[in-house]
């Protein structure tokens, strides 16, 4: 087990989504409550504890979360309003926090240690739980521990509303009950070949040698074992939020080549559109720049719906192409860059998006990690 002497603390808005809308609509508190796209075909993005206990879950597809929650109200989201209340918790906590890192738009990390000598970290957590649920409106849980790990593992058993101090002497005997399926980094694959081994529980896979877990599992088995074992020494990395990423090709002769722009376009929105996602990001803004053979720079940026996606980008890239690109000049650059970033990955993009397409970027997205962004692209960049 660890022995670094450590206190994290590991923040996690309750049903956040859910509890933004019932903020802005108290008509929607102590109901069933669906959050995402309205047609069948869409996903869940967020559900209410009422819609839990029909066994509805976040990414199913709505059409089943309906079936089996026929009485729930689904309503479309409001990712402005879940960003500006996520902003909101952020600088209330960076206020009183040592070190902050945000990990995504309603879960936050914080390195505590050493504040036992001065007030008391279980103590410290606590009023400041209270102080973010006092002045937004929203519940928060926590989990305090020896590391990110057990602290973010301690926040999901204890939730909703819930406060788990798990210090190092409890961290074995706080895991071992628990499922295999807690750890972080165990997907569904993970999960059923541990489970036809029977190995179900936390304390039967921390108890196995290292070895026979990277041979089963390959090179995540090492990590599984030691995030089983309470072991992670991994820090707690300073909050600062990224306004945009771009980028941009200069050719060595200029063009006029308007399909061969486009195309360049689309893998540059690729690209940019997958590092999104791996950072668990969306963008609010889009910017295509054209510059011409007379060094003439001229951006067109449009405001868009938070998104991740590369088809939607594409299509605003293109047409952005078409508005900014009215001289016919030789072009000596083309650049894009996606703005406004806001932490939350392919939930957001829920609202709108099948089951069948978020499944398909989730693949793409899994190839791509696997093989290199290169592996697998639009056919139109070829």
């Amino acid at each position: 087990m660890q022995t670094q002497k450590r206190t994290i603390a590991h923040f996690d808005l309750d049903t956040f989504f859910v509890s933004c809308e019932r903020l802005v609509n108290s008509e929607l508190k102590n109901i069933p409550l669906l959050i995402g796209g309205k047609s069948n075909r869409a996903v869940v993005a967020s559900c209410s504890y009422e819609a839990r206990k029909f066994g509805v879950r976040s990414a199913m597809p709505m059409y089943y979360a309906l079936r089996l929650c026929p009485q729930a109200k689904v309503v479309r989201g409001d990712m402005e309003l879940y960003s500006k209340k996520s902003k909101e918790v952020t600088e209330l906590i960076k206020e009183e926090a040592p070190v902050l890192e945000k990990s995504s738009i309603d879960e936050f990390f914080i390195d505590a240690s050493g504040m036992d000598r001065y007030y008391g970290c279980y103590k410290w957590t606590t009023e400041l739980s209270h102080k973010v649920t006092k002045e937004t409106g929203l519940p928060i849980s926590f989990g305090l521990s020896v590391n990110k790990t057990v602290a973010k593992m301690a926040t999901t058993e204890g939730k909703p509303d819930g406060k788990m101090d798990i210090p190092a002497p409890k961290v074995r005997p706080f895991l071992d009950p628990l499922s295999v399926g807690k750890i972080p980094m165990v997907g569904e694959k993970a999960f059923k070949t541990l489970s036809r081994l029977g190995i179900r529980n936390i304390k039967t896979l921390a108890d196995m040698p290292q070895e026979m877990l990277a041979k089963l599992l390959g090179k995540n088995g090492i990590s599984i074992w030691k995030k089983a074992n309470g072991i992670d020494f991994s820090p707690v990395v300073p909050h600062s939020e990224q306004k945009s990423i771009s980028t941009e090709q200069t050719f060595q002769q200029d063009t006029i080549d308007v399909d061969h722009l486009k195309s360049l376009l689309v893998g540059m929105i690729e690209k940019l559109a997958h590092k999104l996602r791996m950072k668990n990001q969306c963008c609010s803004t889009i910017t295509v720049k054209v510059r011409y053979s007379n060094f003439d720079t001229h951006p067109k940026q449009r405001k868009i719906a938070y998104t991740n996606l590369d088809h939607i980008l594409t299509d605003h890239a293109k047409d952005l192409f078409d508005k900014v690109y009215n001289r016919r000049m030789l072009i000596r650059l083309i650049g894009v860059r996606l703005g406004g970033l806001v932490d939350g990955g392919h939930q957001i993009s829920m609202f709108d998006d099948t089951s069948e397409r978020v499944n398909l970027y989730n693949a793409l997205d899994k190839i791509k990690n696997k093989f290199g962004t290169k592996a697998i692209g639009n056919a139109s960049m070829l």
